[in-house]
């Protein structure tokens, strides 16, 4: 054999594996970034479908056992981990002043339902539903 032939089978320099360790170990931290972003995804979404899933259970619950008044109400599900707001209030009819009023007509109210869980303000849902109620037959005033 030859010099030449010898210097063409020496192995990688020390700079070579170096560099590539480098290399190695950037696509590493990409691809754990990505992933942990990923997982974070994940759990926000999930997050997300358990509140909804809370909320659609208060919101079919309103009304059934007891007739549905104005008022504040609030609660927590899954042991405080979601906390939940509920205001009830006469829905705002612009064109109510017009129409004439029957005194034994039900109400509509305006239902407000807002559902967080965390400490982040992105970590909450509002849900926003109008519903008739029987109206309060002390309380309704006559055209």
């Amino acid at each position: 054999m030859s010099i030449g032939a010898r210097r063409q089978q020496r192995g990688f320099t020390l700079l070579e594996v170096i560099v590539a360790f480098a290399l190695l170990a950037l696509a590493l931290t990409l691809l754990l970034g990505a992933l942990s972003g990923a997982s974070r995804q994940v759990r926000t979404s999930a997050d997300s479908s358990r509140a909804t899933l809370h909320a659609q259970s208060l919101l079919a619950q309103l009304g059934t056992g007891e007739v549905l008044q104005p008022g504040r109400q609030e609660g927590s599900f899954d042991g405080d981990r979601y906390r939940w707001h509920l205001d009830v209030s006469p829905f705002a009819d612009p064109l109510a002043a017009r129409a004439q009023r029957d005194a034994g007509a039900p109400q509509l109210l305006d239902v407000r339902l807002v559902v967080s869980w965390g400490d982040a303000r992105d970590q909450s849902l509002q849900w926003r539903t109008l519903r008739l109620a029987p109206r309060d037959i002390n309380q309704a005033t006559l055209p």
